[in-house]
């Protein structure tokens, strides 16, 4: 298991390498210039050409590239061009707001889809069933944005249980977090749906109802937990979709977060922070399917038997 997750952690460099490679080449082919953003419509020539020296805009991209790369393996993301300040500073600043975020709207779909999704496995083709996944296809086809901006003229500016923006309070979560989670909670309710439904099905389950187990025991200790391993992939994929993903949460909401932050720094040109943002989002995805797989040797023995 050690060597196992060595090896993940390995991969992950050429995984952030390239992601690096990919973003920066694109924020330098897009239109406009950060030194002109910076200085604004009234710098003269000479100022920006100055300032470009400065900040190493006129060397080839190839050498901006190799000069970026050596900072980040120092665990130096760079000077924002936009405000002046360290990237890393402004990230770390805003990373524990995306991180609540996230683990508030994660629990909230799973609170709501595991159950979501057994009841429509062992009520199968009833009301219960169809209930559950007409609530799950809506889910999956409500945009977020829309579904946020919903909230808000009901629940902020109809009603005023909570705040419209901000983060002022433990109330100013609420309502991005069930944005954010209701369409992740659509997933995972289906997704679990499926694997009890085929679990349900396999021989042992009627072994075990040949015996005598009582439906409850039958369900939770072999059927969910047998059926779990693809539960617990989509979960993953979401909570890592969900830290790299709450961009539009956080821009209706006015969230403090690096989600929002990222939105800014593409508008300013601000590549350093862009990239910043960009590495963080890379390395908490590649740690949550780290995480997913260790999962999986602790809820299925064959997935231990298999790193032995």
């Amino acid at each position: 298991m050690g060597q196992y997750v060595l090896k993940r952690m390995i991969c992950m460099v050429p995984v952030v390498l390239g992601v690096t490679l990919l973003v920066f080449l694109i924020m330098h082919l897009a239109p406009g210039n950060p030194a002109h953003l910076i200085l604004g419509e009234n710098a003269s020539q000479e100022q920006i050409v100055q300032l470009e020296e400065q900040m190493g805009l006129n060397k080839p991209l190839t050498i901006q590239y190799f000069n970026y790369l050596t900072k980040l393996l120092r665990g130096d993301l760079g000077i924002s061009y936009a405000n002046g300040t360290s990237v890393t500073s402004e990230i770390m600043a805003r990373f524990p707001y995306t991180l609540a975020l996230t683990l508030v709207a994660a629990i909230t779909s799973l609170i709501l889809a595991l159950p979501l999704g057994i009841l429509a496995a062992v009520k199968q083709n009833t009301w219960v069933d169809n209930t559950s996944m007409i609530v799950s296809l809506i889910g999956i086809s409500m945009p977020i944005f829309w579904l946020a901006l919903m909230l808000i003229l009901l629940f902020s500016l109809k009603l005023g249980w909570f705040p419209v923006y901000g983060a002022n309070s433990w109330r100013s979560i609420v309502l991005p977090a069930i944005s954010l989670g209701f369409m992740n909670m659509a997933s995972i309710s289906r997704t679990t749906r499926s694997s009890m439904v085929e679990t349900l099905r396999q021989d042992y389950i009627r072994t075990a109802y040949a015996k005598g187990l009582s439906n409850r025991t039958i369900v939770m200790r072999h059927a969910f937990r047998n059926g779990m391993l693809p539960t617990i992939t989509v979960i993953g994929l979401q909570i890592g979709e969900m830290l790299g993903g709450s961009v539009l949460t956080e821009t209706v909401f006015a969230w403090p977060g690096v989600g929002r932050l990222m939105i800014q720094s593409i508008s300013a040109r601000d590549t350093p922070m862009v990239m910043g943002c960009i590495v963080l989002m890379t390395v908490c995805f590649s740690f949550v399917n780290l995480t997913v797989d260790l999962i999986y040797g602790a809820v299925d023995p064959r997935v231990r038997t298999m790193y032995r």
